[in-house]
């Protein structure tokens, strides 16, 4: 990703080495997305027929969590990625719909968002206008070869070989060049860190420091696996909770992507790999790959002459798909603080206060979905409830428990209506709503509930099935999704 969108922005302007092994594997468990990576994209010059193609892609418009407020068979909720309703500049749609249900109402929220509706009908088509918020899911491992063959074409040198040794300088302290097994050196002026969570350069060489989350995001491990599919794609992500943690479930074109995060103090390896294995669809395409990582966020993810991009800058489960779009946040906050020559301390500065308020952000959002919830039905599910959570959480959680209010800060990446959707799925309802919305009569509120929620539902009429879409506009050969 930092190689093509640095090659497609930049040019003649900069020399480009892209270094990686074939030896090395990737995770290649980051197949599911968020809406920004399509216009990351479209920046790069990428067509999305031809990437969804080449990744066996299909479109997701959300995630659909099963048993993460109760734990019952009933439990369930989406977070979609569209807006809900219409909004008023000075209160967002909860209210309005709020006050509807005083006013008998009882039509669900869900109901007023386009993308929740086709997602729970299996629907999709683009829309004029873009009125259809969606992202992908994909071959991650297929994607790193796409963008490969993108940089090259754009100029990046690609260079096979396993890093050996960083050599730093003796008064700086910076990096100089990297040496290779094969005994090659590389200098250079500045090094971005794509060595995963061993982070060899950021970490191992220069000590950079790493802040542990783990107090905040219990799961520490993970079980990975690919089995063939066994009905059409649907255009949504599955986290589906259990006593120690949740699974995913991921459909791509020709197959599905199956995980278990969990707790290693609450759930033994052996019996995470009998349950991800008895809950699976389809026979499996691959062995299982068991991960280990701490949560949490590299101190500084701009040090000296080296930048941390993906792993090497921290991590943070994939609970709502965050991991690419983070590598595309630094690459692109790098691109807009290209140095021109000596690199200067206040772009490191404001890179490292930008990517960390990011990473603050994201763990928040993610930390509400382990605390808010009344299940106690296991330890894991009684240590998240009773656990401390950062300030900034617990204030975000009352003042919508108390007024229905959200507040976002610092192109903060989850919308209001991201918000609203998860602490409304996982039980929170609020207690008041803004005064506005009483200044509707009955008849223009009863007009504006029913209008947006037929719109809704006439729109959806008209979409065709998501599978039979996708066939049509980049459907993918059984020999490339291999």
């Amino acid at each position: 990703m930092a190689a093509a969108a640095i090659a497609h922005t930049m040019g003649d302007t900069v020399d480009l080495t892209l270094v990686e092994s074939d030896a090395i594997g990737t995770v290649g468990v980051g197949e599911s997305t968020i809406p920004p990576l399509a216009t990351y994209n479209r920046v790069i010059g990428v067509k999305e027929a031809d990437f969804m193609r080449a990744t066996s892609a299909t479109f997701k418009l959300g995630i659909w969590f099963d048993g993460w407020r109760t734990g019952a068979a009933d439990d369930s909720y989406f977070h979609s990625f569209g807006l809900t309703g219409k909004d008023h500049w000075s209160a967002g749609f909860q209210h309005f719909w709020l006050h509807g249900r005083e006013k008998g109402h009882d039509q669900p929220y869900d109901d007023y968002c386009l993308e929740l509706v086709a997602a729970r009908e299996g629907r999709f088509a683009h829309l004029p206008d873009n009125r259809m918020n969606y992202a992908y899911q994909l071959d991650s491992t297929a994607y790193g070869r796409f963008l490969r063959q993108l940089a090259e074409k754009n100029g990046a040198r690609r260079i096979e070989g396993k890093i050996a040794q960083v050599d730093l300088h003796g008064e700086s302290g910076d990096i100089v060049a990297l040496k290779l097994e094969s005994g090659q050196r590389i200098e250079g002026d500045l090094f971005l860190d794509c060595t995963g969570f061993r982070a060899l350069l950021m970490e191992q060489a220069l000590h950079a420091g790493f802040d542990d989350w783990t107090h905040w995001l219990p799961c520490d491990s993970a079980i990975a696996i690919q089995t063939e599919s066994v009905r059409p794609a649907p255009p949504y992500t599955r986290a589906m909770a259990h006593d120690a943690g949740w699974q995913w479930r991921i459909p791509l074109q020709h197959r599905t992507g199956n995980g278990l995060v969990y707790c290693s103090r609450y759930l033994s390896r052996d019996d995470a790999l009998a349950r991800v294995m008895g809950n699976i669809e389809g026979a499996a395409r691959t062995e299982p790959n068991f991960l280990r990582f701490t949560t949490g966020v590299r101190r500084r993810q701009w040090y000296r002459n080296c930048i941390a991009i993906g792993l090497s800058g921290g991590f943070m489960e994939p609970l709502e798909s965050t991991s690419i779009h983070l590598i595309q946040r630094a690459v692109l906050r790098l691109v807009r603080m290209m140095p021109a020559g000596r690199i200067s301390a206040r772009d490191i500065a404001e890179f490292n206060d930008q990517q960390t308020l990011d990473m603050e952000q994201i763990r928040d959002f993610l930390i509400l979905h382990y605390k808010v919830t009344q299940r106690r039905d296991s330890a894991f599910w009684r240590h998240c409830a009773d656990m401390e959570i950062p300030d900034t959480l617990a204030q975000k959680i009352e003042l919508f428990r108390e007024t229905g209010r959200v507040f976002r800060r610092n192109e903060e990446l989850f919308a209001e209506n991201s918000w609203v959707q998860v602490m409304m799925g996982q039980g929170i309802m609020p207690e008041s709503h803004h005064p506005i919305a009483a200044k509707l009569g009955d008849e223009e509120l009863d007009r504006l509930l029913t209008g947006l929620r037929h719109g809704v539902a006439r729109t959806v009429e008209t979409l065709p099935a998501h599978a039979d879409y996708v066939a049509r506009y980049c459907g993918a050969s059984k020999a490339e999704a291999a």
